[in-house]
């Protein structure tokens, strides 16, 4: 076998192997959703779904505050995408484009902020929340994860805006632009991809939170989904494993539907090919 394609073959063999370790979990989630109790807890396994059940995700649909949840935890994370997205680009922008006293100072800081652990703050966060009056709100869980996801979203974006060469800005400057104008004309379209991955990233992270969305929406009707699944680890005769399925299973809905959505843009083809040009 020629060395060109023992390579090829080596290649095509590690990427089925990522492949089938990415999916395992999840068609191994989706496949438990549709079995009895009986088979999930069998000493053999049951690898198929043929001949489930819907009974699962019955139970998780006619549980309380279902629809609540899904409404709370969509709120909150668009939310949460939109104003860091906001604040991202103009703080990205700000470091990738212009030199001013302290700007070292905030980049350590964007990195250092990343690097705390979430839940070494949830107190402390909680008890300014208290006193705002914020806990059980979804202003209140919004605010906590804009700090925990917005130094990701400027570091990312800066990455991106620091790719698209200032000459085109300066040209379409020298062609009669403005500063705003020529970055909302040409760096802001250039970015596009990037903005999209990142938006993609924080909208991961805010969906599948769970330790801050425990402790400050701790009220049934406020609670996202992450802590309203665990309702079914709670039961007397322990963990419901198929309702525990069938409810990751509706969670991770949303998640995938937004990224087929937005996945074409998830590339900086666009922007590799403004440059050479």
């Amino acid at each position: 076998m020629r060395a060109p394609l023992r390579r090829r073959v080596a290649l095509a063999a590690a990427a089925l192997v990522v492949f089938v370790c990415s999916t395992a979990p999840v068609y191994w989630m989706v496949t438990t959703s549709f079995q009895r109790g009986t088979d999930i807890t069998a000493p053999t396994p049951t690898f198929h779904p043929f001949g489930g059940t819907l009974a699962n995700y019955a139970k998780v649909v006619e549980r309380g505050f279902f629809p609540q949840a899904l409404l709370n935890s969509l709120v909150v994370t668009l939310s949460t995408v939109v104003l860091a997205l906001l604040l991202a680009v103009l703080a990205a922008v700000a470091v990738a484009r212009f030199r001013f006293r302290g700007r070292a100072g905030f980049v350590v800081t964007v990195l250092v902020v990343q690097m705390i652990p979430p839940e070494a703050l949830v107190i402390s966060l909680f008890g300014v929340l208290d006193g705002w009056q914020l806990v059980n709100t979804v202003l209140g869980l919004v605010l906590v994860y804009l700090v925990f996801v917005l130094p990701f979203t400027i570091w990312t974006l800066r990455g991106f805006v620091a790719g698209v060469p200032v000459e085109l800005e300066e040209a379409a400057m020298i062609d009669g632009c403005s500063r705003a104008s020529a970055f909302r004309r040409i760096t802001f379209p250039l970015m596009a991809p990037g903005l999209v991955a990142t938006g993609v990233f924080a909208f991961i992270q805010a969906w599948n939170e769970f330790v801050f969305a425990l402790v400050i929406m701790n009220r049934p009707d406020s609670q996202t989904l992450p802590v309203w699944l665990q309702a079914f680890n709670a039961g007397a005769r322990g963990t419901d494993w198929g309702g525990v399925m069938a409810g990751s299973t509706l969670m991770a809905v949303p998640v995938v539907v937004f990224f087929l959505l937005v996945q074409t843009r998830l590339t900086r083809g666009l922007a590799d090919g403004a440059v050479k040009g």
